[in-house]
């Protein structure tokens, strides 16, 4: 991504009329009227810091987490919180969360405590404080819980008169049911509901997620639609110097779904669980046990792995009820489900 140059782009800046009484959607339209996305994208991030209007400086926080300008977001949490305002100072704890929360820089048990203690009474940031909590109960595959938080958010979302905040809280919504109806196994509505994200987003990261998890969501269809999801995953996590997320996609999820439609050849994984796998999808069960042996089993996808190079019925049970009774994940269960019904065959 290109620094931004104040400079170059001071006169589009200063050009707008009266910038303080203006909304930040005002602004926005204003600029993309006459800018491409990458040029709007550093003025409203340069606006978001420099403008005097407490109201954007509270909504600006919104825009510069969904774009991914998370430095850009911990100093304007550091402006809120210098605010006269309790509003702001209230908003600024509640993105200081948030941010805390996405760079995993305290426990989730943490940040819950945080969340429940913080009280108020603005819709917008009771729906924040649900975002949060759905954000933790996904990291721990607490899937049942979910379906309550949301509905309560579609419910708050109607007290929200900001159609700028609206459309950012509902591409957080959209992409959180997506997740939610996936592990469901309702696939068509899950789907539906990541495309409609892929559309509005401007956040790579975003496009990066949305795209491996829908790759995932093909797996048991089609292995070209699965492939050209995780490549287009790949490609933008190279394009934005992702090493970490360009990591896990070439050593976890392609060769988990080479692994899964047996075209393993040519295919190689640095993660042992993986490797395992491959040599499953050769029929080299022996090996992929002998890898096995060298990990702890502490998931139902490596219970999977072990009953499959074992032919032990037993284990393929034991994670079948793992994904179920601990995750209320019934997409993923059905990998062992599929295991036993061939063995029945």
């Amino acid at each position: 991504m290109q620094n931004f140059e104040v400079k170059e782009d001071t006169d589009a800046f200063e050009s707008l009329p009266n910038r303080d009484p203006l909304t930040l959607e005002q602004v926005l339209l204003v600029l993309q009227q006459e800018h491409d996305e990458a040029t709007v994208q550093q003025l409203i991030r340069k606006f978001c810091l420099e403008t005097t209007s407490e109201d954007i400086r509270k909504k600006g926080m919104e825009f510069l987490y969904m774009n991914g300008h998370y430095d850009d977001l911990q100093q304007l949490i550091n402006i809120n919180k210098a605010s006269e305002k309790f509003s702001n100072q209230q908003w600024a704890d509640v993105y200081q969360m948030t941010l805390d929360r996405k760079q995993a820089r305290y426990s989730d048990h943490v940040i819950l405590k945080r969340v429940e203690g913080l009280k108020t009474e603005e819709p917008e940031l009771k729906c924040l404080l649900e975002f949060i909590k759905v954000s933790i109960y996904f990291a721990r595959n607490e899937y049942g819980k979910l379906g309550n938080i949301m509905e309560k958010q579609q419910y708050l979302f109607d007290k929200i008169n900001d159609g700028f905040l609206l459309d950012f809280f509902y591409d957080r919504l959209y992409h959180n049911l997506f997740v939610y109806f996936l592990v469901r196994n309702e696939l068509i509505i899950a789907r539906k509901y990541a495309f409609r994200v892929l559309t509005r987003t401007k956040n790579p990261k975003t496009k990066i997620n949305l795209h491996m998890s829908l790759g995932l969501s093909y797996m048991y269809d089609t292995y070209f639609q699965s492939m050209y999801h995780l490549t287009e995953a790949l490609k933008i996590a190279r394009e934005e110097s992702l090493h970490k997320v360009v990591d896990i996609i070439e050593q976890r999820n392609i060769p988990f779904l080479s692994a899964h439609f047996n075209k393993v050849e040519g295919i190689t994984s640095t993660d042992k669980s993986e490797q395992a796998h491959i040599e499953i999808a050769k029929g080299n069960y022996a090996k992929a046990k002998a890898i096995l042996n060298e990990i702890e089993i502490n998931s139902p996808f490596r219970m999977y792995y072990l009953g499959m190079a074992t032919q032990d019925k037993s284990l393929l049970i034991q994670s079948y009820n793992y994904f179920i009774e601990k995750r209320s994940d019934y997409f993923f269960s059905r990998l062992p489900l599929n295991a036993l019904q061939k063995m029945r065959e």
